[in-house]
């Protein structure tokens, strides 16, 4: 009898010490997550969601923003010295892949990936590095789907109708996004001839507006205008140019990607403007379950999936409430 009180006893303070250690091991753990564009509603909101998942499980969340490749590998650097153990990374440079790879392995830090897929040097995925990421064919699909909706519930003549590629076509994600649109817009009888190229010196709404501008001055004789692009600020971008060239709201379809603040803003406008619609990305997993994924792959030695793609919600001036609702923003 008394050996089995011992033995009960003894396996009491076992659980308690890994109990005990696990608690402390939670401590010690640092993770770093590091984004391009630490402005951003996306980016902050993602970090937001990150911190949610710090705060339950007790580990340190290290934000840094880096906005170009120098400031990324440095950051990766200054995680190591801090003795953090893993590192989620929204690269300003898919191409810096094998170099973020080495300065990672370098400082001892285990490396995922959100939002932009590393490459290495010929474009091809990093596959071993585990990412989280948005299927950029889909969403750009859904786009499309959503402008051909419009155009026929509208009633336009398809072949009547231009359509302004906002492109960014330097980032894969981008280029995938606006060409996912156009097979839709293809498929259901849109032609080639009227779909203008827009590129984008940057991705924001400035650089879309000044690129669009340049395709309705060439086509003016167009007067019924669709627009897609990389996110919700490229095509409020060329909503923008459209409203400069006199074009009314009724006779433009902007679907944009992201559902930002900026989108938003739009919707709540007193009258409806061109800009239709966003696909609604939510930034819940990309902060939360990243972070997560990170801090068991610290503690527990998991690996996490080697590729996790998310989706989105198309979301009108209509909408836009009740989506966000059910995405959890």
């Amino acid at each position: 009898m008394r050996l089995w009180k011992n033995l009960i006893v003894a396996c009491a303070v076992s659980l308690l010490s890994a109990f005990t250690a696990s608690a402390a091991d939670a401590k010690d753990v640092k993770i770093g997550f590091v984004v391009k564009q630490p402005e951003e509603p996306w980016f902050q909101d993602e970090w937001k969601f990150a911190d949610i998942a710090a705060k339950e499980k007790g580990f340190t969340l290290v934000k840094i923003g880096a906005e170009d490749g120098e400031k990324a590998l440095a950051a990766i650097d200054n995680l190591g010295a801090q003795g953090a153990q893993g590192v989620i990374i929204c690269t300003p440079d898919v191409k810096l892949g094998p170099g973020l790879v080495a300065r990672a392995n370098a400082n001892q830090l285990k490396l995922m990936t959100v939002d932009d897929r590393l490459v290495d040097s010929k474009g091809r995925p990093l596959e071993k590095v585990p990412h989280m990421g948005i299927s950029a064919t889909k969403i750009g699909e859904a786009v499309g789907q959503a402008i051909v909706d419009q155009i026929k519930a509208r009633g336009w003549n398809m072949k009547e109708v231009g359509a302004i590629r906002v492109s960014y076509d330097q980032l894969p994600t981008a280029k995938e996004r606006v060409e996912g649109a156009i097979s839709v817009l293809k498929k259901n009888g849109f032609l080639a001839q009227n779909i203008f190229d827009a590129p984008q010196s940057k991705t924001d709404t400035e650089a879309a507006l000044n690129a669009a501008n340049v395709v309705l001055n060439k086509n003016a004789g167009l007067k019924k205008w669709v627009a897609f692009g990389l996110n919700d600020e490229a095509v409020l971008g060329a909503v923008r140019a459209t409203e400069t060239a006199g074009l009314k709201a009724a006779d433009v379809v902007g679907i944009g990607i992201g559902g930002s603040d900026a989108s938003i803003n739009e919707f709540k406008k007193s009258a409806p403007t061109g800009f239709y619609g966003s696909i609604i990305i939510s930034p819940k997993r990309h902060g939360y379950e990243t972070a997560l994924n990170m801090f068991n792959w610290v503690s527990t030695g998991k690996e996490p999936e080697k590729l996790i793609l998310t989706s989105g919600e198309l979301a009108t001036r209509d909408t836009y409430k009740d989506v966000r609702k059910q995405l959890g923003l």
